[in-house]
């Protein structure tokens, strides 16, 4: 008994200075790194994405320009976009909320709104073929920006392999930013999927026209600095997809 406590008391110990090698140590100030001051005061950004019926798309946009100061009452909205490539008859829009406890009271105070119940979900819902919902952070590395000028916007989204961004958190902004210096679009958000899939980045583009995007995008792959940040990133990614937006009227994104 007494030789076996010995054993376990050994193997304890040197699990424990394993956890202290400086490779660890990297890895758990990175997990630091991956929370940010938005995790901590708890803003976060739900991301709804609904396919419309394709005969219903114009009526489903006048709707709900029509009714959108009833839903923007009770919370900040951040943009509002049709898609134009990526998947076609879909709209997709972003909402900031401060807490958990803020979005179920924003959704409760809804459901008891007769005017926004009467006037706009009844008529909207059977106009759907399906509804995404998806909340993220900022990542600690990026702040929400705006742009003055109008143009399209662009959705980049990342399914990473497993381990957050401990694992790939580096690789991953190293990737961006040199995308960033190339120049040729701005970069509004950097968002770390929280409910939906893990692993999973969002990164939120703005360009003038979908044509200065198509000449950037061609600089970006004859840039040294792009060719290797991507070299070193993609072997911890899965998988990608990107929709060009086209803000809506009613988007404070414009």
């Amino acid at each position: 008994m007494y030789s076996l406590r010995n054993t376990l008391s050994r193997v304890h110990a040197a699990a424990a200075r394993s956890l202290l090698t400086p490779s660890n140590l990297g890895k758990q100030m990175a997990v630091g790194a991956s929370t940010g001051a938005q995790q901590q005061h708890g803003t976060f950004y739900e991301f709804r994405t609904y396919t419309i019926q394709p005969s219903k798309m114009a009526d489903f946009l006048k709707l709900t320009g029509d009714n959108i100061h009833l839903r923007t009452a009770h919370s900040e909205l951040i943009g509002y976009w049709s898609v134009e490539f990526g998947c076609l008859n879909e709209v997709f829009h972003i909402w900031k909320y401060g807490s958990y406890v803020e979005r179920s009271a924003v959704r409760a105070a809804l459901a008891k709104e007769k005017e926004w119940q009467e006037n706009y979900i009844s008529k909207m819902l059977p106009m759907l073929i399906s509804q995404k919902s998806e909340t993220a952070y900022l990542v600690p590395w990026s702040e929400m920006k705006t742009s003055s000028t109008k143009g399209v916007y662009e959705l980049v989204s990342y399914q990473m392999i497993p381990g957050g961004p401990a694992v790939w958190g580096q690789a991953f902004q190293k990737t961006v930013n040199a995308h960033v210096n190339v120049g040729y679009c701005k970069l509004i958000g950097v968002f770390h999927s929280e409910f939906g899939l893990r692993n999973k980045v969002h990164t939120l583009w703005w360009h003038e026209n979908g044509d200065t995007r198509a000449a950037g995008r061609r600089r970006a792959h004859e840039d040294v600095r792009v060719v290797a940040a991507v070299r070193d990133g993609v072997s911890y990614l899965v998988s990608q997809s990107n929709k060009l937006l086209i803000p809506t009227p009613y988007s404070p994104l414009k």
